[in-house]
């Protein structure tokens, strides 16, 4: 099982790990919704689309809530407060990961609404 602090600093690495380490952690059938734009990407689009974009170099997460609705399933909820250089980013988010194997978590979901900065 993948305890509570385990699965924040995986969601902190989805923000600030480079495309390679947010590769790693995404599931090849995991469904992203990004605000930009406002698309729903699948799969290898949804690790490209991520991949592409500058990562945050500070980040905060605050309100965490955890769910494990299922043995090998987890559901998290949170607000993000992201910044790089000049740029600031807050939002709401949501991801889901699944257990492959003993100690093997990926991404299969991801959403996020944005909020004003």
């Amino acid at each position: 099982m993948m305890d509570d602090d385990r699965v924040w600093e995986f969601e902190e690495g989805l923000w600030t790990g480079t495309a390679e380490h947010y590769q790693g952690l995404i599931d090849e059938n995991c469904l992203i919704v990004l605000p930009i734009p406002s698309l729903v990407f699948s799969g290898e689009q949804a690790i490209t689309a991520v991949a592409s974009t500058p990562r945050w170099t500070k980040v905060v997460l605050t309100g965490q809530r955890t769910a494990r609705p299922d043995e090998g399933l987890i559901v998290v909820a949170y607000h993000i407060a992201a910044s790089r250089d000049d740029e600031r980013y807050v939002a709401r988010r949501t991801s889901t990961y699944r257990r492959r194997a003993h100690d093997d978590w990926q991404g299969v979901q991801h959403q996020q609404t944005p909020l004003a900065a």
